[in-house]
């Protein structure tokens, strides 16, 4: 599966979400259509708190239109953790973290070994 881009309603979605959580994070996964980030799902096993979020992955939707996660860093650091390190290869292909202040300049696209990810948003 190609990602090409994001669309512009998932991208307000995620920055509407941890603006709506912060201080704590979310945590939830990504479907991709035709090449395109669109739909997010939130876990019901996400645990949440301050400094951490974590899913219990026997819980994630069983889907080849599964294309990643998406979760928030309320801190604003834009960069995977040594935690989403170890996440990511297990959930997809493609990872958003959204951060405060939580505009659209405030998110980035990771790769599951952590390499950054230049994604077009597609209104």
């Amino acid at each position: 599966m190609q990602i090409r881009g994001i669309s512009m309603d998932l991208l307000d979605l995620l920055l509407e979400i941890g603006k709506d959580r912060h201080p704590y994070e979310f945590a939830g996964v990504i479907r991709e259509e035709d090449g395109v980030l669109h739909e997010l799902f939130l876990l019901p096993g996400t645990v949440s708190g301050e400094e951490s979020a974590s899913l219990f992955i026997d819980m994630m939707p069983l889907d080849t239109h599964v294309a990643g996660s998406a979760h928030s860093h309320p801190n604003g650091v834009l960069s995977p953790s040594n935690a989403d390190l170890s996440f990511f290869p297990r959930v997809g292909r493609y990872h958003l973290i959204v951060g405060y202040p939580y505009t659209r300049e405030d998110w980035r696209c990771f790769r599951a070994d952590g390499e950054p990810v230049s994604l077009e948003v597609i209104a």
